[in-house]
């Protein structure tokens, strides 16, 4: 069963002034991300990088700007687990995802996530995570795979965050 997704559609001024603009204008309940409206489910399904929000051990958040995916009504965040970010996301496994329309800057999806579960490529769904990561390079380079930018001086792994969705923000038109 898809799980209530609440998102907060924010007014925004792509139709003139009006009042209370750049503040939430209504919300609404969704049982998963089929339920999103069309302009903004598509920004999810073009490859536009994305940035990603997580709380750093300073209590500041740290900014990255990387590839993403999903699968059904789940934010997929694939990084190499040498990684800071990836000790960021296990001490604090809630994140944050912005995508902005590259075409239009006030034209924006957030989505608010708390990870699931964790999946290593050297573990027993090793190979599931290859194939996300090679899916996210073809989609992002046109290039075929395999992923080409593993780290040549260490023996790269990569860890999978399957990650529920809590709250969607939308704002503007394409």
């Amino acid at each position: 069963m898809a799980q209530e997704i609440t998102i907060a559609k924010f007014k925004d001024v792509a139709d003139g002034l009006q009042a209370g603009q750049f503040s939430i204008g209504e919300r609404e309940n969704v049982s998963g991300l089929s339920g999103l409206d069309p302009i903004y489910k598509e920004l999810l399904d073009r490859p536009i990088v994305i940035t990603l929000g997580l709380i750093g051990p300073d209590g500041r958040v740290g900014l990255t700007p990387m590839w993403f995916d999903y699968e059904g009504d789940h934010i997929l965040v694939n990084t190499a687990a040498h990684r800071r970010k990836c000790g960021w996301i296990r001490n604090n496994p809630q994140l944050t995802i912005l995508i902005v329309n590259p075409d239009n800057p006030y034209h924006w999806v957030q989505i608010k996530c708390t990870v699931e579960r964790e999946e290593l490529e050297d573990g027993p769904n090793g190979e599931r995570v290859t194939r996300q990561l090679d899916k996210i390079w073809q989609r992002y380079t046109g290039n075929e795979p395999p992923y080409g930018l593993r780290d040549p001086s260490i023996d790269e792994e990569r860890v999978l965050f399957v990650c529920r969705i809590d709250r969607i923000a939308t704002f503007g038109k394409p």
